[in-house]
């Protein structure tokens, strides 16, 4: 891999390409992402850079006049964390990723990776937690049927028989059942990029792309392309 960015989504919209055609994006914030650290293979085992993205408050401890704690930014960076930011000589960072580069040691602590990185018509993979949908029946998780809607059924929505009668006496594992849905590691291959604005930071990606808006998405190039 040899190019990725940390992005945050911000929603979609329609362009239009040259020949009129209607293209649906996924409009994202795509960094700019500051360098961190840079790993070698001397020093960790391995190659990678850690990047930072969107700047963060640091957390503040208090204390009142009977001498109790209270957090002014329970969210904000911690000591170790503002720390090692402070070694980098970066701004604390919100999120904090590492991609394992093949030129990672082309980069330095600072360095800015920006949506310029990617070029139009570039395949990419997006990564993101999934929107989440709560507890939810086997119909709506699985696509499964449901019974019949006549009022002597008695059998709706409901799940249907789990297992089987006296052989093999249990249900089998996988069976899909109720239960939660959404909030997981999620990756849609193969977008296309449609469009870069570097000035703005801004990447549009053909289709749709995991995750609620404001969400934190990692952008990297196809490994299937």
């Amino acid at each position: 891999m040899k190019k990725a960015i940390l992005c945050r989504k911000l929603g979609m919209t329609q362009v239009f390409n040259e020949d009129g055609t209607l293209i649906p994006v996924t409009v994202l914030e795509a960094g700019p992402n500051v360098v961190t650290q840079v790993k070698t293979l001397e020093n960790d085992g391995y190659e990678a850079v850690q990047v930072g993205f969107l700047d963060n408050k640091d957390k503040v401890v208090e204390r009142d006049a009977q001498g109790k704690k209270s957090v002014a930014h329970r969210h904000g960076t911690n000591k170790p964390e503002k720390g090692h930011f402070e070694k980098a000589g970066v701004s604390s960072k919100k999120f904090v990723r590492e991609f394992k580069f093949e030129n990672a040691s082309e980069y330095n602590v600072a360095d800015e990776i920006k949506a310029d990185i990617f070029a139009v018509g570039d395949k990419v993979d997006a990564t993101a937690t999934s929107k989440g949908h709560g507890f939810e029946s086997a119909i709506k998780r699985f696509n499964q049927h449901r019974g019949p809607m006549a009022h002597g059924s008695k059998y709706h929505r409901h799940a249907g028989s789990n297992g089987s009668c006296s052989t093999p006496s249990k249900v089998f594992k996988g069976k899909g059942m109720p239960g939660h849905m959404g909030t997981a590691k999620t990756t849609v291959q193969n977008l296309e990029v449609v469009r870069v604005d570097a000035d703005k930071n801004l990447l549009l990606i053909r289709g749709s792309v995991p995750g609620p808006k404001k969400s934190l998405v990692t952008i990297r190039e196809s490994v299937k392309a």
